[in-house]
């Protein structure tokens, strides 16, 4: 019988989720301890060219950085990093040495096929063990699956992957894919399977294979918590266990539980990761996990909006993530819908010569109701909240571009809604064009409450008067006067969407008076000291 290997992958795969800032005590620690745990190969991170060298992140520029979290006492174990081709020079890969890093992952896409497999080979002759990591394995037909394995027996290296990139393999894909390459690989070179959880069904697969009787040795990767971008991956704890329980294995559970504990959980609750129905929904389409995360993040599709995306997407499209595709999809899908102006220059007449108080969700708008509700009642002032019903008093009108938050509205509130297009209604008040009130700052481009204040501008308004447009805390409970419609998102996600309202503000500034009513902590500081 031959042996199956776990390999971890928390370092690097997981460093998705929190870009790979584990710090340099805790990325040691977490190696020692997967090392205590008996877990035969420890991926430390990536080696690339991308980046500039923080001992904080597991990114690393050169085989020495890589090597320097490594223990001096290695038990036996193997130590990897992963090389993304074309994001490192083979010519700067050093001659292997020891108390370098034993072996490199080298990860590519089918259209990189031929040149990739050149620089494993260069690899392969600098003296490591080479993996060979052909992302998105069924993406291959079979003649082209057929046609890598026999290249990879060319260059004989350590381990040849099945890589479930997207998450959709099912069993029947992966046995399938198993003893093709089992029967066609030549000897001695070891058989890897990397699985993501997008449906489930990463622990079911790997258990499949873990039962299979072969002569071949076996990798299964995995990672402590499941950690890794989008759905995440095989969990390390729950396999292993397995693997003790019925293959007779020995590892220590302990280690792997303190690194949950002790250091994994904080990134969770900041960033979560695990089964969600935008990564089933990316999994199903057989599309790049970053398209889930993407449109997730819009934080303004219902599912069944992503699935009809998802949908329109080109098959070409699918593999790489291409964020100016996604984005100009996203738009075309929500600028679909028709605009009814039937109300329009009522409307229009409706602000003329007056001022318009505009009230965001943000938390000041509960926390100083006292001047919003003063001024909501003033006879001179038209008075619109944004995608929710203003809990503190009636407003005149109600602006919804967030099909989710009309949903949650109660009906009888229709009558005095102004929604874009991209949201599917009767009886409500106005309708307008959703793509003529985007921006261009693309973090802000459909924020709702600077669609509005696009349309005010349109309709000739005097002056502005905002509330509870706060901006973003990277807590979300600080965010939002209801907190159920607190969102998670990565700080830099934050500071973005930040940035980019503070710089629409101040241009929209220009073409009209805009006054802040409430408290902001995050945005506008140069626009509220002009109205001071």
């Amino acid at each position: 019988m031959g042996c199956l290997k776990v390999l971890d992958c928390t370092l690097r795969d997981g460093g998705y989720c929190n870009e790979w800032r584990f710090g340099g005590q805790n990325s040691r620690k977490i190696i020692r301890s997967l090392v205590e745990a008996g877990i035969d190969i420890v991926e430390c991170g990536f080696i690339t060219n991308r980046v500039t060298y923080d001992p904080d992140v597991t990114k690393y520029t050169t085989f020495d950085e890589a090597a320097a979290n490594l223990p001096d006492d290695r038990h036996g174990k193997l130590f990897v990093c992963m090389i993304n081709y074309g994001e490192y020079d083979l010519e700067a890969i050093p001659e292997h040495a020891a108390g370098s890093i034993d072996g490199i992952r080298v990860a590519f896409h089918k259209k990189d096929m031929a040149q990739a497999l050149e620089f494993c080979a260069g690899v392969y002759a600098k003296g490591y063990k080479v993996f060979v990591q052909a992302m998105v394995s069924l993406s291959y037909s079979g003649e082209e699956f057929l046609e890598l394995i026999h290249q990879v027996n060319q260059i004989h290296p350590y381990a040849f992957y099945i890589v479930d990139s997207f998450g959709v393999m099912k069993r029947k894909d992966l046995i399938r894919l198993f003893y093709i390459v089992e029967h066609e690989l030549a000897d001695g070179i070891v058989i890897g399977y990397h699985a993501h959880n997008n449906m489930q069904l990463a622990y079911s697969n790997a258990q499949a294979l873990a039962d299979i009787r072969t002569n071949r040795d076996m990798i299964v990767d995995s990672s402590v918590f499941g950690m890794g971008r989008g759905a995440g991956n095989l969990n390390t704890e729950l396999f292993v266990e397995y693997l003790n329980d019925n293959l007779g294995a020995s590892y220590s559970l302990k280690p792997l539980l303190s690194i949950i504990d002790q250091i994994l959980n904080p990134f969770y609750q900041r960033s979560p990761w695990g089964y969600s129905l935008p990564n089933y929904l990316s999994a199903k389409h057989n599309t790049h996990p970053n398209y889930a995360g993407y449109l997730d993040a819009k934080k303004t599709l219902t599912v069944e909006n992503m699935d009809e995306i998802f949908s329109m997407m080109d098959g070409t499209k699918r593999v790489s993530f291409d964020k100016e595709y996604i984005e100009d999809l996203y738009v075309q899908y929500l600028a679909a819908g028709q605009a009814q102006n039937l109300h329009l220059a009522e409307l229009k007449k409706r602000i003329e010569n007056k001022s318009v108080l505009i009230i965001a969700p943000g938390r000041s708008a509960v926390e100083e109701a006292d001047k919003i509700v003063v001024l909501a009642k003033d006879e001179n002032v038209v008075s619109i909240s944004i995608n929710f019903d203003y809990p503190e008093c009636a407003t005149d009108f109600i602006f919804l571009s967030n099909l989710r938050r009309f949903r949650e509205l109660d009906p009888t509130k229709y009558g005095k809604c102004i929604i874009t297009s991209n949201i599917s209604a009767m009886g409500v008040y106005l309708q307008t064009s959703y793509r003529d009130l985007l921006n261009n700052t693309a973090a802000v481009r459909d924020n709702a409450g600077l669609m509005l204040i696009q349309l005010l501008i349109r309709l000739g308004a005097k002056k502005i008067l905002v509330a509870g447009m706060d901006g973003y805390s990277l807590d979300p409970l600080q965010n939002f006067a209801d907190q159920s419609m607190a969102f998670f998102a990565q700080k830099a996600t934050f500071d973005a969407m930040n940035a980019g309202m503070t710089a629409v503000l101040e241009n929209y500034g220009k073409q009209i008076k805009i006054e802040f009513v409430t408290t902001t902590k995050y945005v506008c500081t140069a626009l509220q000291e002009n109205n001071k």
